[in-house]
């Protein structure tokens, strides 16, 4: 029982091999047509393979062109926006104004940083500018100006003798002290008014900008 199955395995597998060798025979011939056939369809006739050899070589263009490779924005890391959308931008604002008579100067401050500055003309040894600590009280655009010893008023305007604004800070016995613009513009950095102090108008017009009522004035010796 056991050599009868043997033989008939063995004789399974003689046929499988000779089957196996026809099958490749049958395959590289196959293949052998195809290439064939490939090399029929791809060859190039003599006359366009000359043609084709005399053509220039092919030109390089450099564009000036350079890709942006800058990562997409991720719309959805910041859902809500920055931090900083948020808070408060701090913008330097004047809290008090200081007069340096012996400076003939008066400065803009916001806590303990300057501002800015300008040059003033101040009183005259005889009608000199009150020294101390004083509040403003008065802002006036176009100021009119009506003479102390004669009663007159004089039209507003850059050219009147209060110029263009007025910040009074002082009542004294003999009238209001303020800042204000001048068209003498040669008197600036002198000791000249009759107590007030006085700025060219460019500069009495950014000064008013600046201040506000109630706003602190202090005039140094």
């Amino acid at each position: 029982m056991v050599a009868t199955v043997s033989k008939t395995v063995a004789g399974n597998f003689e046929r499988t091999e000779s089957e196996w060798m026809n099958a490749q025979e049958y395959c590289v011939g196959g293949l052998s047509t195809v290439m064939a056939l490939w090399g029929a369809l791809v060859a190039v006739p003599p006359a366009q393979a000359e043609a084709i050899a005399a053509l220039p070589p092919p030109v390089r263009i450099e564009l000036d062109y350079t890709p942006d490779r800058s990562p997409a924005p991720n719309h959805n890391a910041y859902a809500l926006g920055r931090s900083a959308d948020y808070l408060p931008v701090y913008t330097p604002q004047a809290d008090r104004i200081v007069l340096r008579l012996g400076e003939r100067r008066v400065y803009v401050y916001d806590n303990d940083q300057v501002l800015d500055s300008f040059p003033v003309a101040i009183g005259a040894p005889g009608t000199p500018t009150p020294t101390g600590e004083f509040e403003i009280f008065q802002m006036v655009e176009d100021p009119v100006w009506q003479s102390p010893w004669t009663g007159e008023i004089f039209e507003a305007g850059a050219n009147s003798a209060l110029g263009l604004r007025w910040i009074g800070f002082a009542e004294m016995s003999n009238g209001i002290i303020g800042f204000h613009g001048t068209p003498t513009v040669s008197s600036i950095g002198q000791a000249a008014s009759n107590g007030c102090v006085r700025l060219r108008n460019e500069d009495v017009l950014a000064l008013f900008s600046y201040v506000q009522i109630g706003m602190v004035v202090a005039v140094e010796p």
